[in-house]
């Protein structure tokens, strides 16, 4: 692999990362997403899922919404999506069907991955398939994931103890 595109797929991570950041308080796992095409960022997203009490709201989706309609497609050809965890199956439905070229994932989720963490939706030999690449910038993403999990239980322990 060339040091330009390590280079990048470095970068657009960062840039994924930085959207996880933006689920602040509002109860939503931090993940983030980034769509890019010839090397522009053309849509981002991240996990809404909590703040607009909607399933289906996960970075991926929030991300490929936005790049279908930046591309006046429902077809991302040419795209490579870069997103801080392992998609699930709904996720990873959406990136099959849109016909992204490319994911690149930072953490595992051996709970609900669906690209090699619990299961890999890509070895049916379907007829269309995305690159897949993953633990890009594993570290960061998982540190990013182990943080917020670690407030959570903090603040679910502090709940549940009663001022005496």
């Amino acid at each position: 692999m060339s040091k330009k595109k390590i280079k990048n797929d470095n970068y657009f991570m960062y840039k994924a990362i930085y959207e996880a950041y933006k689920t602040d308080d509002s109860g939503d796992v931090p993940v983030g997403c980034v769509i890019v095409k010839d090397e522009k960022i053309i849509a981002r997203g991240h996990n809404t899922k909590e703040k607009s009490n909607c399933a289906c709201n996960h970075a991926e989706m929030n991300a490929i919404k936005k790049a279908c309609k930046k591309l006046d497609s429902w077809r991302l050809t040419g795209c490579t999506m870069y997103v801080t965890l392992e998609p699930c199956p709904m996720c990873a439905g959406a990136i099959i069907n849109s016909r992204l070229d490319k994911v690149v994932y930072g953490a595992r989720d051996m709970r609900f991955g669906a690209l090699g963490g619990k299961t890999n939706l890509l070895e049916d030999n379907l007829e269309y398939s995305p690159e897949v690449e993953s633990e890009v910038k594993e570290k960061e993403c998982a540190d990013l994931l182990k943080t917020f999990f670690k407030k959570l239980r903090e603040k679910e322990k502090k709940n549940s103890n009663p001022i005496i």
